[in-house]
């Protein structure tokens, strides 16, 4: 099993143990701080969804920083396993929800809204170019994007790019939506 430590907030330090799977790639600390610094590090009020959540690095951490909601949607049997243990490792936080649905089955079916969406699907699938149709279905008026690709992107929809960072071969992005004013 690998394994990865919760960065910040109510389960800092807490270690998420997950197995290997085909293009399964955990958002690295560094990036996960920056991302959150970006965010702020409080996301009380705010529900997330972790689209593909593989080790459920990013869900995790929303849900250590009091987001609301959490809803991880993974469909790899393995991996959804291991995120129920991490779950039940963290005493089973009642904000956290983990539903084993493929990604573009569940936006097109759910009736929730959320204010931020994390995106690190597998590479060179072409996952954000069918998503992308289906995000503003979920998307609060005021909700924010996060996407790792392994290229840069400018806008998804809507929504555009308002801080990028690169880490190796990782692009990843915060997205807000371009509301002809200022959007920073």
């Amino acid at each position: 099993m690998n394994s990865l430590r919760i960065i910040g907030g109510d389960y800092r330090r807490r270690v998420l143990k997950f197995p290997d799977s085909e293009g399964l790639r955990p958002t690295p600390d560094r990036v996960r701080e920056t991302l959150f610094n970006w965010l702020g590090q409080d996301l009380a009020g705010r529900r997330c969804l972790d689209l593909f959540a593989g080790s459920g690095a990013l869900g995790f951490e929303a849900a250590s920083r009091g987001a609301a909601g959490v809803v991880m949607v993974e469909q790899a049997p393995k991996v959804l396993a291991a995120l129920h243990k991490n779950h039940e490792m963290l005493q089973k936080p009642a904000a956290m929800t983990i539903i084993r649905a493929d990604a573009l089955q569940y936006l097109a079916s759910t009736k929730a809204k959320f204010d931020l969406i994390f995106l690190d699907p597998p590479y060179k699938k072409g996952w954000i170019t069918r998503l992308e149709p289906l995000l503003p279905g979920v998307l609060n008026e005021d909700a924010a994007i996060y996407v790792e690709a392994e290229h840069e992107i400018e806008s998804l929809g809507d929504w555009r790019c308002v801080r990028r960072g690169r880490a190796g071969e990782v692009h990843y992005h915060l997205l807000r939506r371009d509301t002809g004013g200022n959007i920073d």
